[in-house]
């Protein structure tokens, strides 16, 4: 029975607009920044001694880099040849970090936006071959649903980068009309935060690598505690400004469309049941993470009798934690096989 189990190894794997993550059935845990990057010329090849990379290493090296982020909106972005071979390297390097033994079988459960499952799966197919030999490709809040246990008369909203996703749990694999996906979510908080700093500091200067990270330090909703003190170079001299003002506004931009989504869900769910749904929502993605956001929910739904709505406790890995627990669970027939 050992011999059997450890002939394949079970992948989970979230793959996000911002962060990609893979939990494993030998126990490893990784999550990489989804951004890929190859070098532009001889010079960077001498210096980077490597033909790609990933991540947080591609970000920092990005002036010598052709650099993509293939994922634009919870899709892989259209058109590109590049970005195409650039999923395809992230999954691979997702894959290797799992640490496969030579002669196992890899089966991977892939987690994605919901409306990638619809306009993607072939790019996610053809990203794949060769590197796995069975595929799932799943909703990113059904795998988080999962792996919770979180399946009946529950509600998951994942915020992530490109897209907030839901998706109401009923006791089955969730249908079209179960979830909804929008594309109000972290870069559009990034896009109007560069539009207000902007506005304000005309003259300063600053790269949306610097606004993302002071979204991911700083972000809240509802009244600020104080200052938020950042320091920019403004006609090239550091100065520091207060952008209280500014990531409260753009945070409390997700507010209104996910409340609207999130009511609307609810009032499709069968009657007798829809208190239940109420007082079961879980806040899933690196959005989940933002102060106040599950308590301002939870104001939103006073207005319909109120409810419940938690966190989950690891937004990095909740994800792929839950595709490998599908991958664990599911029966043969519902695995997808793929040519070498």
């Amino acid at each position: 029975m050992t011999k059997e189990k450890s002939s394949v190894l079970h992948l989970g794997i979230d793959l996000g607009t911002s962060r990609s993550s893979v939990s494993a059935s030998n126990g490893q845990h990784h999550v990489v920044e989804s951004y890929v990057g190859w070098p532009v010329d001889m010079v960077a090849r001498k210096l980077i001694k490597k033909s790609v990379l990933f991540g947080h290493d591609a970000l920092e090296a990005r002036p010598m880099l052709d650099l993509h982020r293939p994922l634009e909106r919870g899709l892989i972005k259209e058109g590109s040849q590049k970005d195409e071979q650039a999923v395809r390297e992230l999954l691979q390097h997702l894959i290797s970090l799992a640490n496969p033994e030579g002669n196992q079988k890899v089966c991977a459960v892939i987690g994605v936006p919901a409306e990638a499952m619809r306009v993607s799966r072939q790019h996610l197919r053809n990203a794949v071959k060769g590197v796995a030999d069975s595929l799932m490709i799943v909703s990113e809040p059904f795998a988080v649903a999962y792996g919770m246990d979180a399946l009946l008369h529950t509600m998951i909203i994942d915020i992530g980068a490109g897209t907030t996703d839901f998706c109401v749990m009923n006791g089955r694999y969730p249908t079209d009309e179960d979830q909804r996906t929008l594309t109000n979510a972290g870069d559009s908080v990034d896009e109007q935060l560069v539009t207000l700093l902007r506005a304000k500091l005309p003259d300063a200067q600053f790269s949306i690598h610097m606004v993302r990270a002071w979204k991911e330090k700083f972000s809240f909703v509802g009244e600020p505690k104080g200052k938020v003190d950042v320091t920019v170079p403004v006609n090239g001299k550091p100065t520091v400004v207060d952008i209280a003002p500014e990531i409260q506004r753009a945070c409390e931009s997700l507010l209104p469309p996910i409340v609207e989504t999130m009511l609307d869900l609810i009032s499709r769910v069968e009657p007798e049941y829809q208190e239940s749904v109420r007082h079961n929502i879980i806040l899933a993605g690196g959005g989940s993470q933002i102060p106040n956001f599950a308590a301002a929910l939870e104001t939103a739904l006073g207005e319909i009798g109120g409810g419940r709505v938690k966190a989950v406790d690891d937004p990095l890995f909740a994800g792929s934690n839950g595709s490998l627990a599908i991958a664990a669970d599911a029966p043969e027939s519902d695995w997808e096989k793929l040519p070498g």
